[in-house]
């Protein structure tokens, strides 16, 4: 059931209504039947993989708390990764696997291996995945007392505003939260307008800006061997913001749906674009994702409290998974090593430019060198969702030197714009919709407020003429229609 879609939009306030007329001590069950219903509408046979994992992670939960033995709790969790990582690899990886056997095979003149079945990728394999080994991993280090309950903790699972797409929740917030439901939840008109005002600027960014940048950044990657370097640079950066309002707008209706209903979820995004560097690029992006890795992998790896080389590999390794986790193709395995070099490349490089920055009176706390950083972060960035995006590593390659080699400058000015997807009509929307995304992160990067805070410190008549703005924008300008409708999130396919 996708967010933007008319059973979605049936589903959420007859699930929240019925939410908050239920006592407090059952209502996390009808939350659970409802995230299995709203999972089950893409494939109900699906539903026995989210079951597998917590069946598997909630019994390995008690047996750590259990039993004290260390190798005997090792093995529990070995025994718990295994299983789940194995079901993620046999779904998601089994045709990558498969390929890259073949490859070998076919160097060596061995007959390949005909694939022995077939299957769809689970919607949310990897996020779901991820946050119950999340839950066995802290109750290994006794961050967290096993769930007795298996129904509740069957509900942390699958909760259904962030069970496909994230944000991957830590068991302390979320499964915290669902111990208190019945003393804790209550209808609150604050609470509740502030989760619609962050599902409403989600919706603002998914249909308004996304879809219609999709629509362009689709044509040119499908071309880009047709195209110089003035379409495919705005194909680059168009996908840049593609995905980050794609990505954050998925969270943003998942923060806010589940505001609605008295859960507050970790934030997934903070403004990312507006880093000064990779290192902050990465504490800004899918916040989820980068500080699951840097708890369950840099760390255990030894951290940064190792030798320069030992933390440069443990950086490297903890990328390259990455960016496998975020599809099978080494394009993604690409893409994650590029970061992790881009990181250890801005370690190295630290002490000469501090020096040369000393030497030559830099003013580093100006706005003007904090926003040519931020230019040389975004630009490094969009470089490397080339390769997120492209088909495979020879193709962001032969992308990235056609903008090198095939400079045509005057295609700026000469309306070639409006012949690469969009035409005029659309393409001022977008810019509408683009300032709209800048004015709204401006204030979430200097005052640290979410929307929905923001406009609660202002007058009525703002606040109110803010979300009309939003709404009808979003009605009449939102991508609509028999061919696009059903749209799916990008991150649905990670």
């Amino acid at each position: 059931m996708l967010f933007h879609s008319l059973d979605f939009f049936m589903f959420f306030p007859a699930v929240t209504a019925v939410y908050f007329l239920l006592p407090g001590r059952v209502r996390y069950l009808w939350l659970l039947g409802a995230s299995y219903y709203f999972y089950m509408g893409w494939n109900p046979k699906y539903a026995l993989l989210i079951a597998f994992s917590t069946g598997v992670t909630y019994a390995s939960g008690l047996a750590l708390e259990r039993i004290q033995g260390a190798k005997q709790r090792k093995g529990i969790v070995f025994v718990s990764f295994f299983l789940n990582l194995g079901l993620l690899i046999c779904f998601k990886y089994f045709d990558f696997l498969l390929a890259n056997v073949n490859r070998v095979g076919s160097l060596l003149h061995t007959h390949p291996i005909e694939k022995p079945f077939h299957v769809l990728l689970p919607v949310g394999i990897s996020f779901y995945t991820f946050q119950a080994l999340g839950y066995t991993m802290d109750v290994y280090r006794g961050e967290i007392r096993a769930e007795k309950n298996p129904l509740r903790y069957a509900l942390f699972v699958s909760f259904f505003p962030q069970l496909v797409a994230g944000p991957i929740e830590r068991s302390k917030n979320l499964l915290t939260q669902l111990r208190s439901v019945p003393q804790t939840v209550k209808f609150d008109y604050e609470r509740v307008t502030g989760g619609l005002t962050l599902m409403l600027w989600g919706y603002f960014q998914k249909l308004v800006i996304a879809d219609r940048l999709g629509v362009m950044v689709d044509r040119i990657f499908a071309d880009y061997y047709l195209y110089q370097s003035t379409p495919l640079i705005v194909g680059a950066v168009g996908f840049s913001l593609q995905i980050y309002c794609d990505f954050a707008s998925y969270s943003l209706i998942a923060v806010g749906a589940a505001k609605v209903l008295g859960f507050s979820l970790m934030e997934n995004f903070n403004t990312p674009y507006f880093a000064v560097n990779i290192q902050d690029f990465w504490r800004r992006w899918h916040i989820s994702l980068s500080t699951w890795f840097r708890d369950y992998l840099y760390i255990p790896l030894g951290g940064s409290r190792c030798t320069k080389l030992r933390r440069y590999y443990n950086l490297l390794v903890t990328f390259l998974v990455s960016g496998l986790w975020h599809g099978a193709s080494w394009s993604y395995v690409a893409w994650g090593g590029i970061h992790a070099l881009y990181q250890i490349a801005e370690k190295e490089l630290s002490p000469a430019v501090e020096r040369f920055n000393t030497a030559f009176h830099v003013k580093v706390k100006s706005f003007s060198y904090r926003f040519g950083q931020s230019l040389l972060t975004f630009f490094l960035t969009v470089c490397a969702w080339v390769f997120f995006r492209a088909e495979s590593i020879r193709a962001a390659l032969t992308y990235l030197w056609r903008i090198a080699t095939r400079v045509d400058w005057w295609s700026w000015f000469d309306g070639s714009w409006y012949i690469w997807g969009m035409d005029r009509q659309e393409t001022h929307v977008l810019l509408f919709g683009l300032f709209a995304l800048f004015l709204v992160d401006f204030v979430r990067y200097k005052k640290g407020q979410q929307l929905d805070a923001f406009l609660r410190e202002q007058c009525l008549w703002f606040r109110w003429l803010v979300l009309l703005i939003l709404l009808f924008a979003t009605l009449i300008f939102g991508v609509y229609g028999i061919d696009v409708t059903q749209i799916q999130f990008l991150y649905f396919q990670f």
